[in-house]
Order: structure tokens, then sequence, then C-alpha cells
């Protein structure tokens, strides 16, 4: 027996869940530094490429690989070794691109992390060493220079018929593996002024930030210029002590404003609603369709002293029902989100039901709310 139906409202919770706060958290603070970047105070990325040398057989082919192979050669004659004539068999080696952020402020002599991620054809990188790799940033200067052990966090095995792989072996990660060589030149204390970027840029949380900022100084010093900036301009009480001052405005708190947007991803049917988004009176109805195809057997048998054999056959029946109890709703005029998701409720609808009734009520023009598919 077969059964084919329509989905059932079991995976509601998961839209739900997070989403509706508490009131007392619907109008929650922040701190300016958990929303808003600082001027010339921002990572810097770097990459390089690498040869990892010590893998247990699990490298780059050299006889398919010829980035791999000249890249092994060329670092043979920098060390005064000739391997040029030579049928190089080796399969220990892989060729890996090296990434890694750049930290603001970050002095000649200190230590980053690296992620190393193969080029090749190699299998795993684990147990393998990256040898001396400059890492350069976009405008192609030499800023660090990575060596060391590779962490794999990832498990690889395989076997005569079967194998199994869980995580990227080819992907792996050197904690601490650059030494800073070069620093970025940045002279904070000599500023004028400090632009302060709204990560969401918003109209209303700009101008909060700079009145929050003012309240703070006791004067106008800052002053939103659009709604992904804010102008601080340094006091004269605080001239040489710019760090004293982004330190008291960072800890500011405000509440940042936020559009009435939904928010689907269709391909996992993961619904989010902001907490301002409403809807005009309207009437939703909605209703499932379930087919049920039931295999009956079907026994034919031969005739008594017959040379024949039982035969079993099956023939299908198929019924199709639509649920009699689907319900229409009439939701009010500017209902909030707790009662939205509460009225849709009622539906038994799903997940993937309710993106399309969302989708609906945004073509009749009811829903006063930015919708953005994923």
């Amino acid at each position: 027996m077969m059964y084919v139906k329509a989905i059932k409202s079991a995976a509601l919770a998961m839209i739900t869940l997070g989403l509706l706060m508490p009131a007392t958290e619907a109008g929650a603070v922040s701190r300016i530094k958990d929303i808003a970047d600082f001027e010339g105070i921002r990572d810097n990325q770097l990459i390089g490429y690498g040869l990892i040398v010590g893998l247990n057989g699990t490298g780059d082919n050299i006889k398919s690989v010829d980035f791999t192979r000249e890249s092994l050669i060329s670092m043979m004659d920098q060390m005064g070794i000739n391997a040029r004539g030579g049928q190089i068999k080796a399969k220990n080696i892989a060729a890996v691109m090296v990434t890694a952020n750049l930290p603001p402020f970050a002095r000649q002599g200190s230590r980053i992390d690296v992620t190393v991620s193969a080029l090749g054809d190699a299998k795993n990188l684990q147990g393998g060493t990256l040898v001396v790799t400059p890492l350069m940033g976009a405008d192609g200067q030499v800023y660090a220079v990575a060596q060391g052990q590779v962490a794999v966090g990832a498990v690889s095995a395989q076997g005569a018929n079967q194998s199994i792989s869980k995580g990227v072996p080819t992907s792996g990660r050197i904690p601490g593996g650059a030494i800073v060589e070069t620093e970025i030149p940045f002279e904070l204390e000599s500023l004028k002024s400090i632009n302060i970027a709204l990560r969401n840029p918003d109209f209303t949380t700009a101008r909060r930030v700079a009145d929050a900022i003012n309240a703070m100084l006791g004067t106008n010093a800052a002053q939103a210029t659009d709604p992904a900036t804010i102008v601080l301009s340094i006091p004269s009480s605080y001239q040489g002590k710019i760090v004293d001052l982004m330190t008291k405005v960072e800890q500011l708190q405000v509440q940042p404003d936020q559009l009435a947007k939904v928010v689907i991803d269709e391909s996992s049917g993961i619904v989010v609603i902001g907490k301002d988004v409403k809807i005009n009176r309207l009437a939703i109805a909605q209703g499932n369709l379930t087919i049920k195809i039931t295999d009956v057997p079907v026994v034919s048998q031969p005739l008594p002293f017959s040379d024949g054999e039982t035969v079993t056959n099956y023939a299908s029946v198929i019924d199709i029902n639509e649920d009699t109890d689907a319900k229409l709703t009439v939701l009010d005029t500017g209902i909030n989100l707790q009662e939205l998701v509460d009225g849709l409720n009622t539906l038994g609808v799903t997940p993937r039901d309710l993106i399309s009734i969302l989708q609906a009520i945004k073509a009749s023009g009811a829903l006063q709310a930015e919708i953005e598919v994923i």
C-alpha cells in the first residue's frame, strides 16, 4: 500500500521557534559596536600559493597535475637541487591555496590563523606540513608568511570496495600559522573625524545613533549623513584621546529599527517574519488533497489436475479525497506577527503552505511588508 499525501501541519513550530519573542525583548537595545563598523578598523584579506609536504600518499598525482610538479621543481631549484632531468613520482605533495584575514592594527611579528585548500587531485591533507608561503594583499604586497602543520577536521577511510568520508579532508587550518611581516599604516590618533558605518543601513537607526552620541558628549558632534553613515567630529576635549572616545561610543546602547520584511528560503521551507509585519483585513482558505493508492492482490489459480501455476497479480485502486473541513478564516486589519502566525496556524498550514499563502497575500496587496526570497 502506498500513500501520497499533502503535507500536514506538524512542522509549523519550525517557523515560530525563535520568531515569537516576548514583549520585553521586542524593543531590545544593542551596543553601537554590535551594529556598526568604524572607519579604518577592518580586516584585510590575504592570499598565497604554496605546497604541502609529508602526506601519506594522498597528495597530487605529479604526472597529471602540472602546476604541482613545476612548483616542486622550482622549489628544489631554489634549494640548489636540480630535479628537472629526473622522473618525479612522489604522491606526498599537494598544491594549495592559502588564505588568511589580517586583523586591524596587527603588528609585525604577531601571528594569524590561515586556511589551506587543495588545488589539484589530492585526497587528504591530514598530516601534511605547509612550507614557507608568502601571503599577499590585493595590492600585491607581501604582508605575512605562512608555514606549519595542517589540522584537518575531517575523517576519510577507504577499503577495497567502499569508502567513507566525513567533512572535507582537502581543506584544513593552521592555527597561528602565519607571521605578520608588514604592518598596515593607520594613524588613529591623527583623525579629525570618524565615519561610523551601519551594517544594516536605516534612516531611523542612523539618527538614533547620532542622538545617543550627542547626548553622551553634550554637543552636536555626530551627524547622520545618510542611512548608513554617521560622521563623528572629534571634540577638542578628546584630541589625542580617540581611543577613550571610541571606548565610550561603542558601548552606547540604541534600539535599531528594521523594515517590515518576510524572508523566505524556498529550498528548505524556512520562513522568517519580522516583528513589524502587518496585513490588512482579508479572508484565507486552505485545504489539503489526499491521494490514496491501494494495491489489491488478485490470485489466479489453475484448473484441477492441470500443469498450470498459481499467479498473483495486483489491481490498483485510487481514491482521491479533498478535506471537507478546510476553513475560511478572516484576519482583521493591522494584525501583528503573533496574530498572523496564530491565524495561519488555525488553518493547519505547514512551512511550505505558509510560503504560498504569504506570497498570495502579498500579491493581493494586503501584506504591508517586503518579501525577500533567498
